[in-house]
């Protein structure tokens, strides 16, 4: 079956919310817009997460997976799964699913001509000290980037594979896909999308993580915008 759009989902110590995910993604895949398949990439987790995961795949072929030695973080995770993935759009979505699989239908049905969609949680059912942060976060990013974009934190995106392979490798990646995707010339979009508490697991990400380290990667951001190579192949010799 020829696919065209792999779900990368990043794993660290979620053996608590796999077996969802497995529900959440067979029933999508039934109502998916266009063929899709799912990407694990499991980060280093210490807990059942991968021994699950193996389950998982051996009993549908929807499903893949990629381990990690180590843990290297969410960014490792999803530059893993952009390098790996073959089909030509690539999507995103936590494990912790407080962003449902189903909503990628409505990623897709406005790509268009565009590079990236995410999603933006018009609804968030977060506390209100993880609100506020990302809140300020998420204006910081945009006074740096410009990109324009409301809640680049939403792990509910979909990419044009080529796009996401061109993406250079940094600590805080996750943060800056739409800027990132603007530096390739590339034109992004967001869209409303529903949100639900984490019940179950624990959340990876704390004051330190969504407030202060935005701040840091901005200046990551600034020198690789500065030092950034891009190029269009107009013509060559293999045509």
């Amino acid at each position: 079956m020829g696919y065209t759009l792999t779900v990368v989902v990043p794993v660290y110590n979620e053996e608590d919310n796999l077996l969802r995910v497995e529900e959440e993604f067979l029933a999508y895949f039934k109502i998916a817009s266009v063929p899709c398949k799912a990407l694990f990439v499991n980060d280093g987790s210490t807990d059942n997460s991968q021994e699950l995961i193996e389950d998982i795949c051996s009993r549908n072929k929807q499903f893949e997976y990629v381990s990690f030695r180590y843990n290297a973080g969410l960014s490792a995770a999803i530059k893993a799964g952009f390098d790996y993935v073959d089909t030509p759009l690539v999507g995103y979505i936590d494990a912790d699913l407080q962003t449902t699989p189903q909503d990628f239908n409505k990623l897709l049905s406005e790509m268009g001509d565009c590079a990236l969609v995410t999603g933006v949680r018009a609804d968030r059912k977060d506390s209100f000290v993880k609100n506020m942060s990302s809140k300020i976060a998420n204006s910081i990013r945009r006074a740096f980037t410009k990109d324009g974009m409301d809640d680049t934190g939403c792990p509910l995106k979909i990419i044009k594979t080529d796009y996401a392979k061109r993406i250079p490798m940094f600590k805080g990646l996750h943060r800056f896909l739409p800027a990132m995707i603007m530096l390739q010339n590339g034109k992004t979009k967001q869209v409303p999308v529903s949100h639900f508490p984490r019940i179950a697991g624990e959340a990876k990400f704390g004051l330190w993580n969504r407030l202060f380290g935005p701040l840091i990667d901005c200046f990551a951001y600034l020198w690789m915008k500065k030092n950034y190579i891009a190029y269009e192949v107009g013509k060559s010799s293999s045509e």
